[in-house]
């Protein structure tokens, strides 16, 4: 009876592998990997890379994260164990991501990093970023003249462990300082997050019921901010953040948050699945390591055309 089982289950598994007659071919596997998709960003990320994989041919596999550095080593670990040829991944942190990759270049599979560089050249086929310091820049500009150049304001700022944050913070800054009545009273990080911006915007207007205005290094962030200025009855403090999302499109087209910078998310994704493709079939693309894609100042003029991080003619 066991050995008629076994026969059986092995009969149906034949039949479900052949096709027309022969057997189907296993697809090559690309890995993504990504924070949690909680963020818009990220979802849309992975959203992008998965539908341009398949549509050429690929196996996919969509991982998260959730910006632990050991779960990224054991998903990385994953992908090496179930022969990927390919790895997308928007990573963990700059330094921590470093030996991962390295595993698996070592394990013949190449890395294309979006959104996120590490800190390190040479390992990565490909590391595709947006333009973080030309956006923050676009942002600093507008939030300036939104401010008229005066006035006390706060900056949250992102992740410590990610580049993005510092390099934003940069941008931000050397645009602001330039103008010597804009002062900033608070500078906090807030982790990425929309529930941490809402808690750090709680104490600081606690501390500065009097500002006029908040940088936000990313729009979760900035999410966050505008819903404690308004549950503070502050909801005429200016607020602008970074990224591009649906929810901030929708507050810009309300009145509430009054700009962000673009990120574009899904060319991203999708550039970089083509360049593993090419890279799979060719061996080289013919572009450098790091590929920067501008950013784009989104306030209510063109806040109508943003759909999941790409503008709509």
């Amino acid at each position: 009876m066991k050995k008629t089982l076994i026969l059986l289950i092995a009969s149906l598994l034949l039949v479900a592998v052949m096709v027309g007659g022969g057997f189907a071919q296993a697809k090559d596997l690309i890995v993504i990997i990504t924070p949690s998709h909680d963020n818009p960003f990220f979802k849309t990320e992975a959203d992008a890379a998965k539908a341009k994989a398949e549509e050429l041919g690929y196996e996919t596999l969509v991982l998260v994260h959730d910006d632990s550095p050991s779960k990224q080593d054991e998903l990385f670990d994953a992908a090496i164990a179930r022969g990927a040829v390919a790895i997308i991944c928007d990573n963990a942190g700059a330094d921590a991501t470093i030996a991962p990759v390295k595993k698996a270049k070592d394990a013949g599979i190449p890395t294309f990093l979006i959104d996120r560089e590490i800190n390190a050249s040479g390992i990565a086929v490909h590391q595709i970023v947006s333009n973080n310091y030309q956006g923050a820049q676009l942002v600093a500009q507008e939030f300036v003249r939104l401010m008229n150049e005066e006035g006390k304001y706060v900056e949250l700022v992102g992740k410590e462990s990610d580049t993005n944050a510092h390099i934003r913070s940069e941008g931000f800054h050397d645009v602001i300082d330039q103008y010597p009545d804009m002062i900033m009273v608070a500078q906090q990080s807030a982790n990425w997050s929309q529930t941490e911006a809402y808690t750090k915007m709680e104490s600081i207007i606690q501390a500065h019921s009097d500002i006029k205005g908040v940088i936000c290094g990313n729009d979760t962030m900035a999410m966050g901010a505008m819903a404690a200025l308004k549950t503070a009855g502050m909801g005429n403090v200016i607020v602008v953040g970074f990224d591009g999302s649906n929810d901030v499109r929708d507050s810009i087209l309300n009145g509430d948050i009054k700009a962000t910078a673009l990120q574009p998310a899904y060319e991203m994704a999708q550039l970089a699945v083509e360049l593993a493709d090419q890279y799979l079939k060719t061996g080289s693309t013919g572009k450098p390591e790091k590929i920067l894609l501008d950013c784009v100042l989104i306030t209510k003029e063109n806040a109508a055309r943003l759909n999941n991080f790409k503008l709509e003619d």
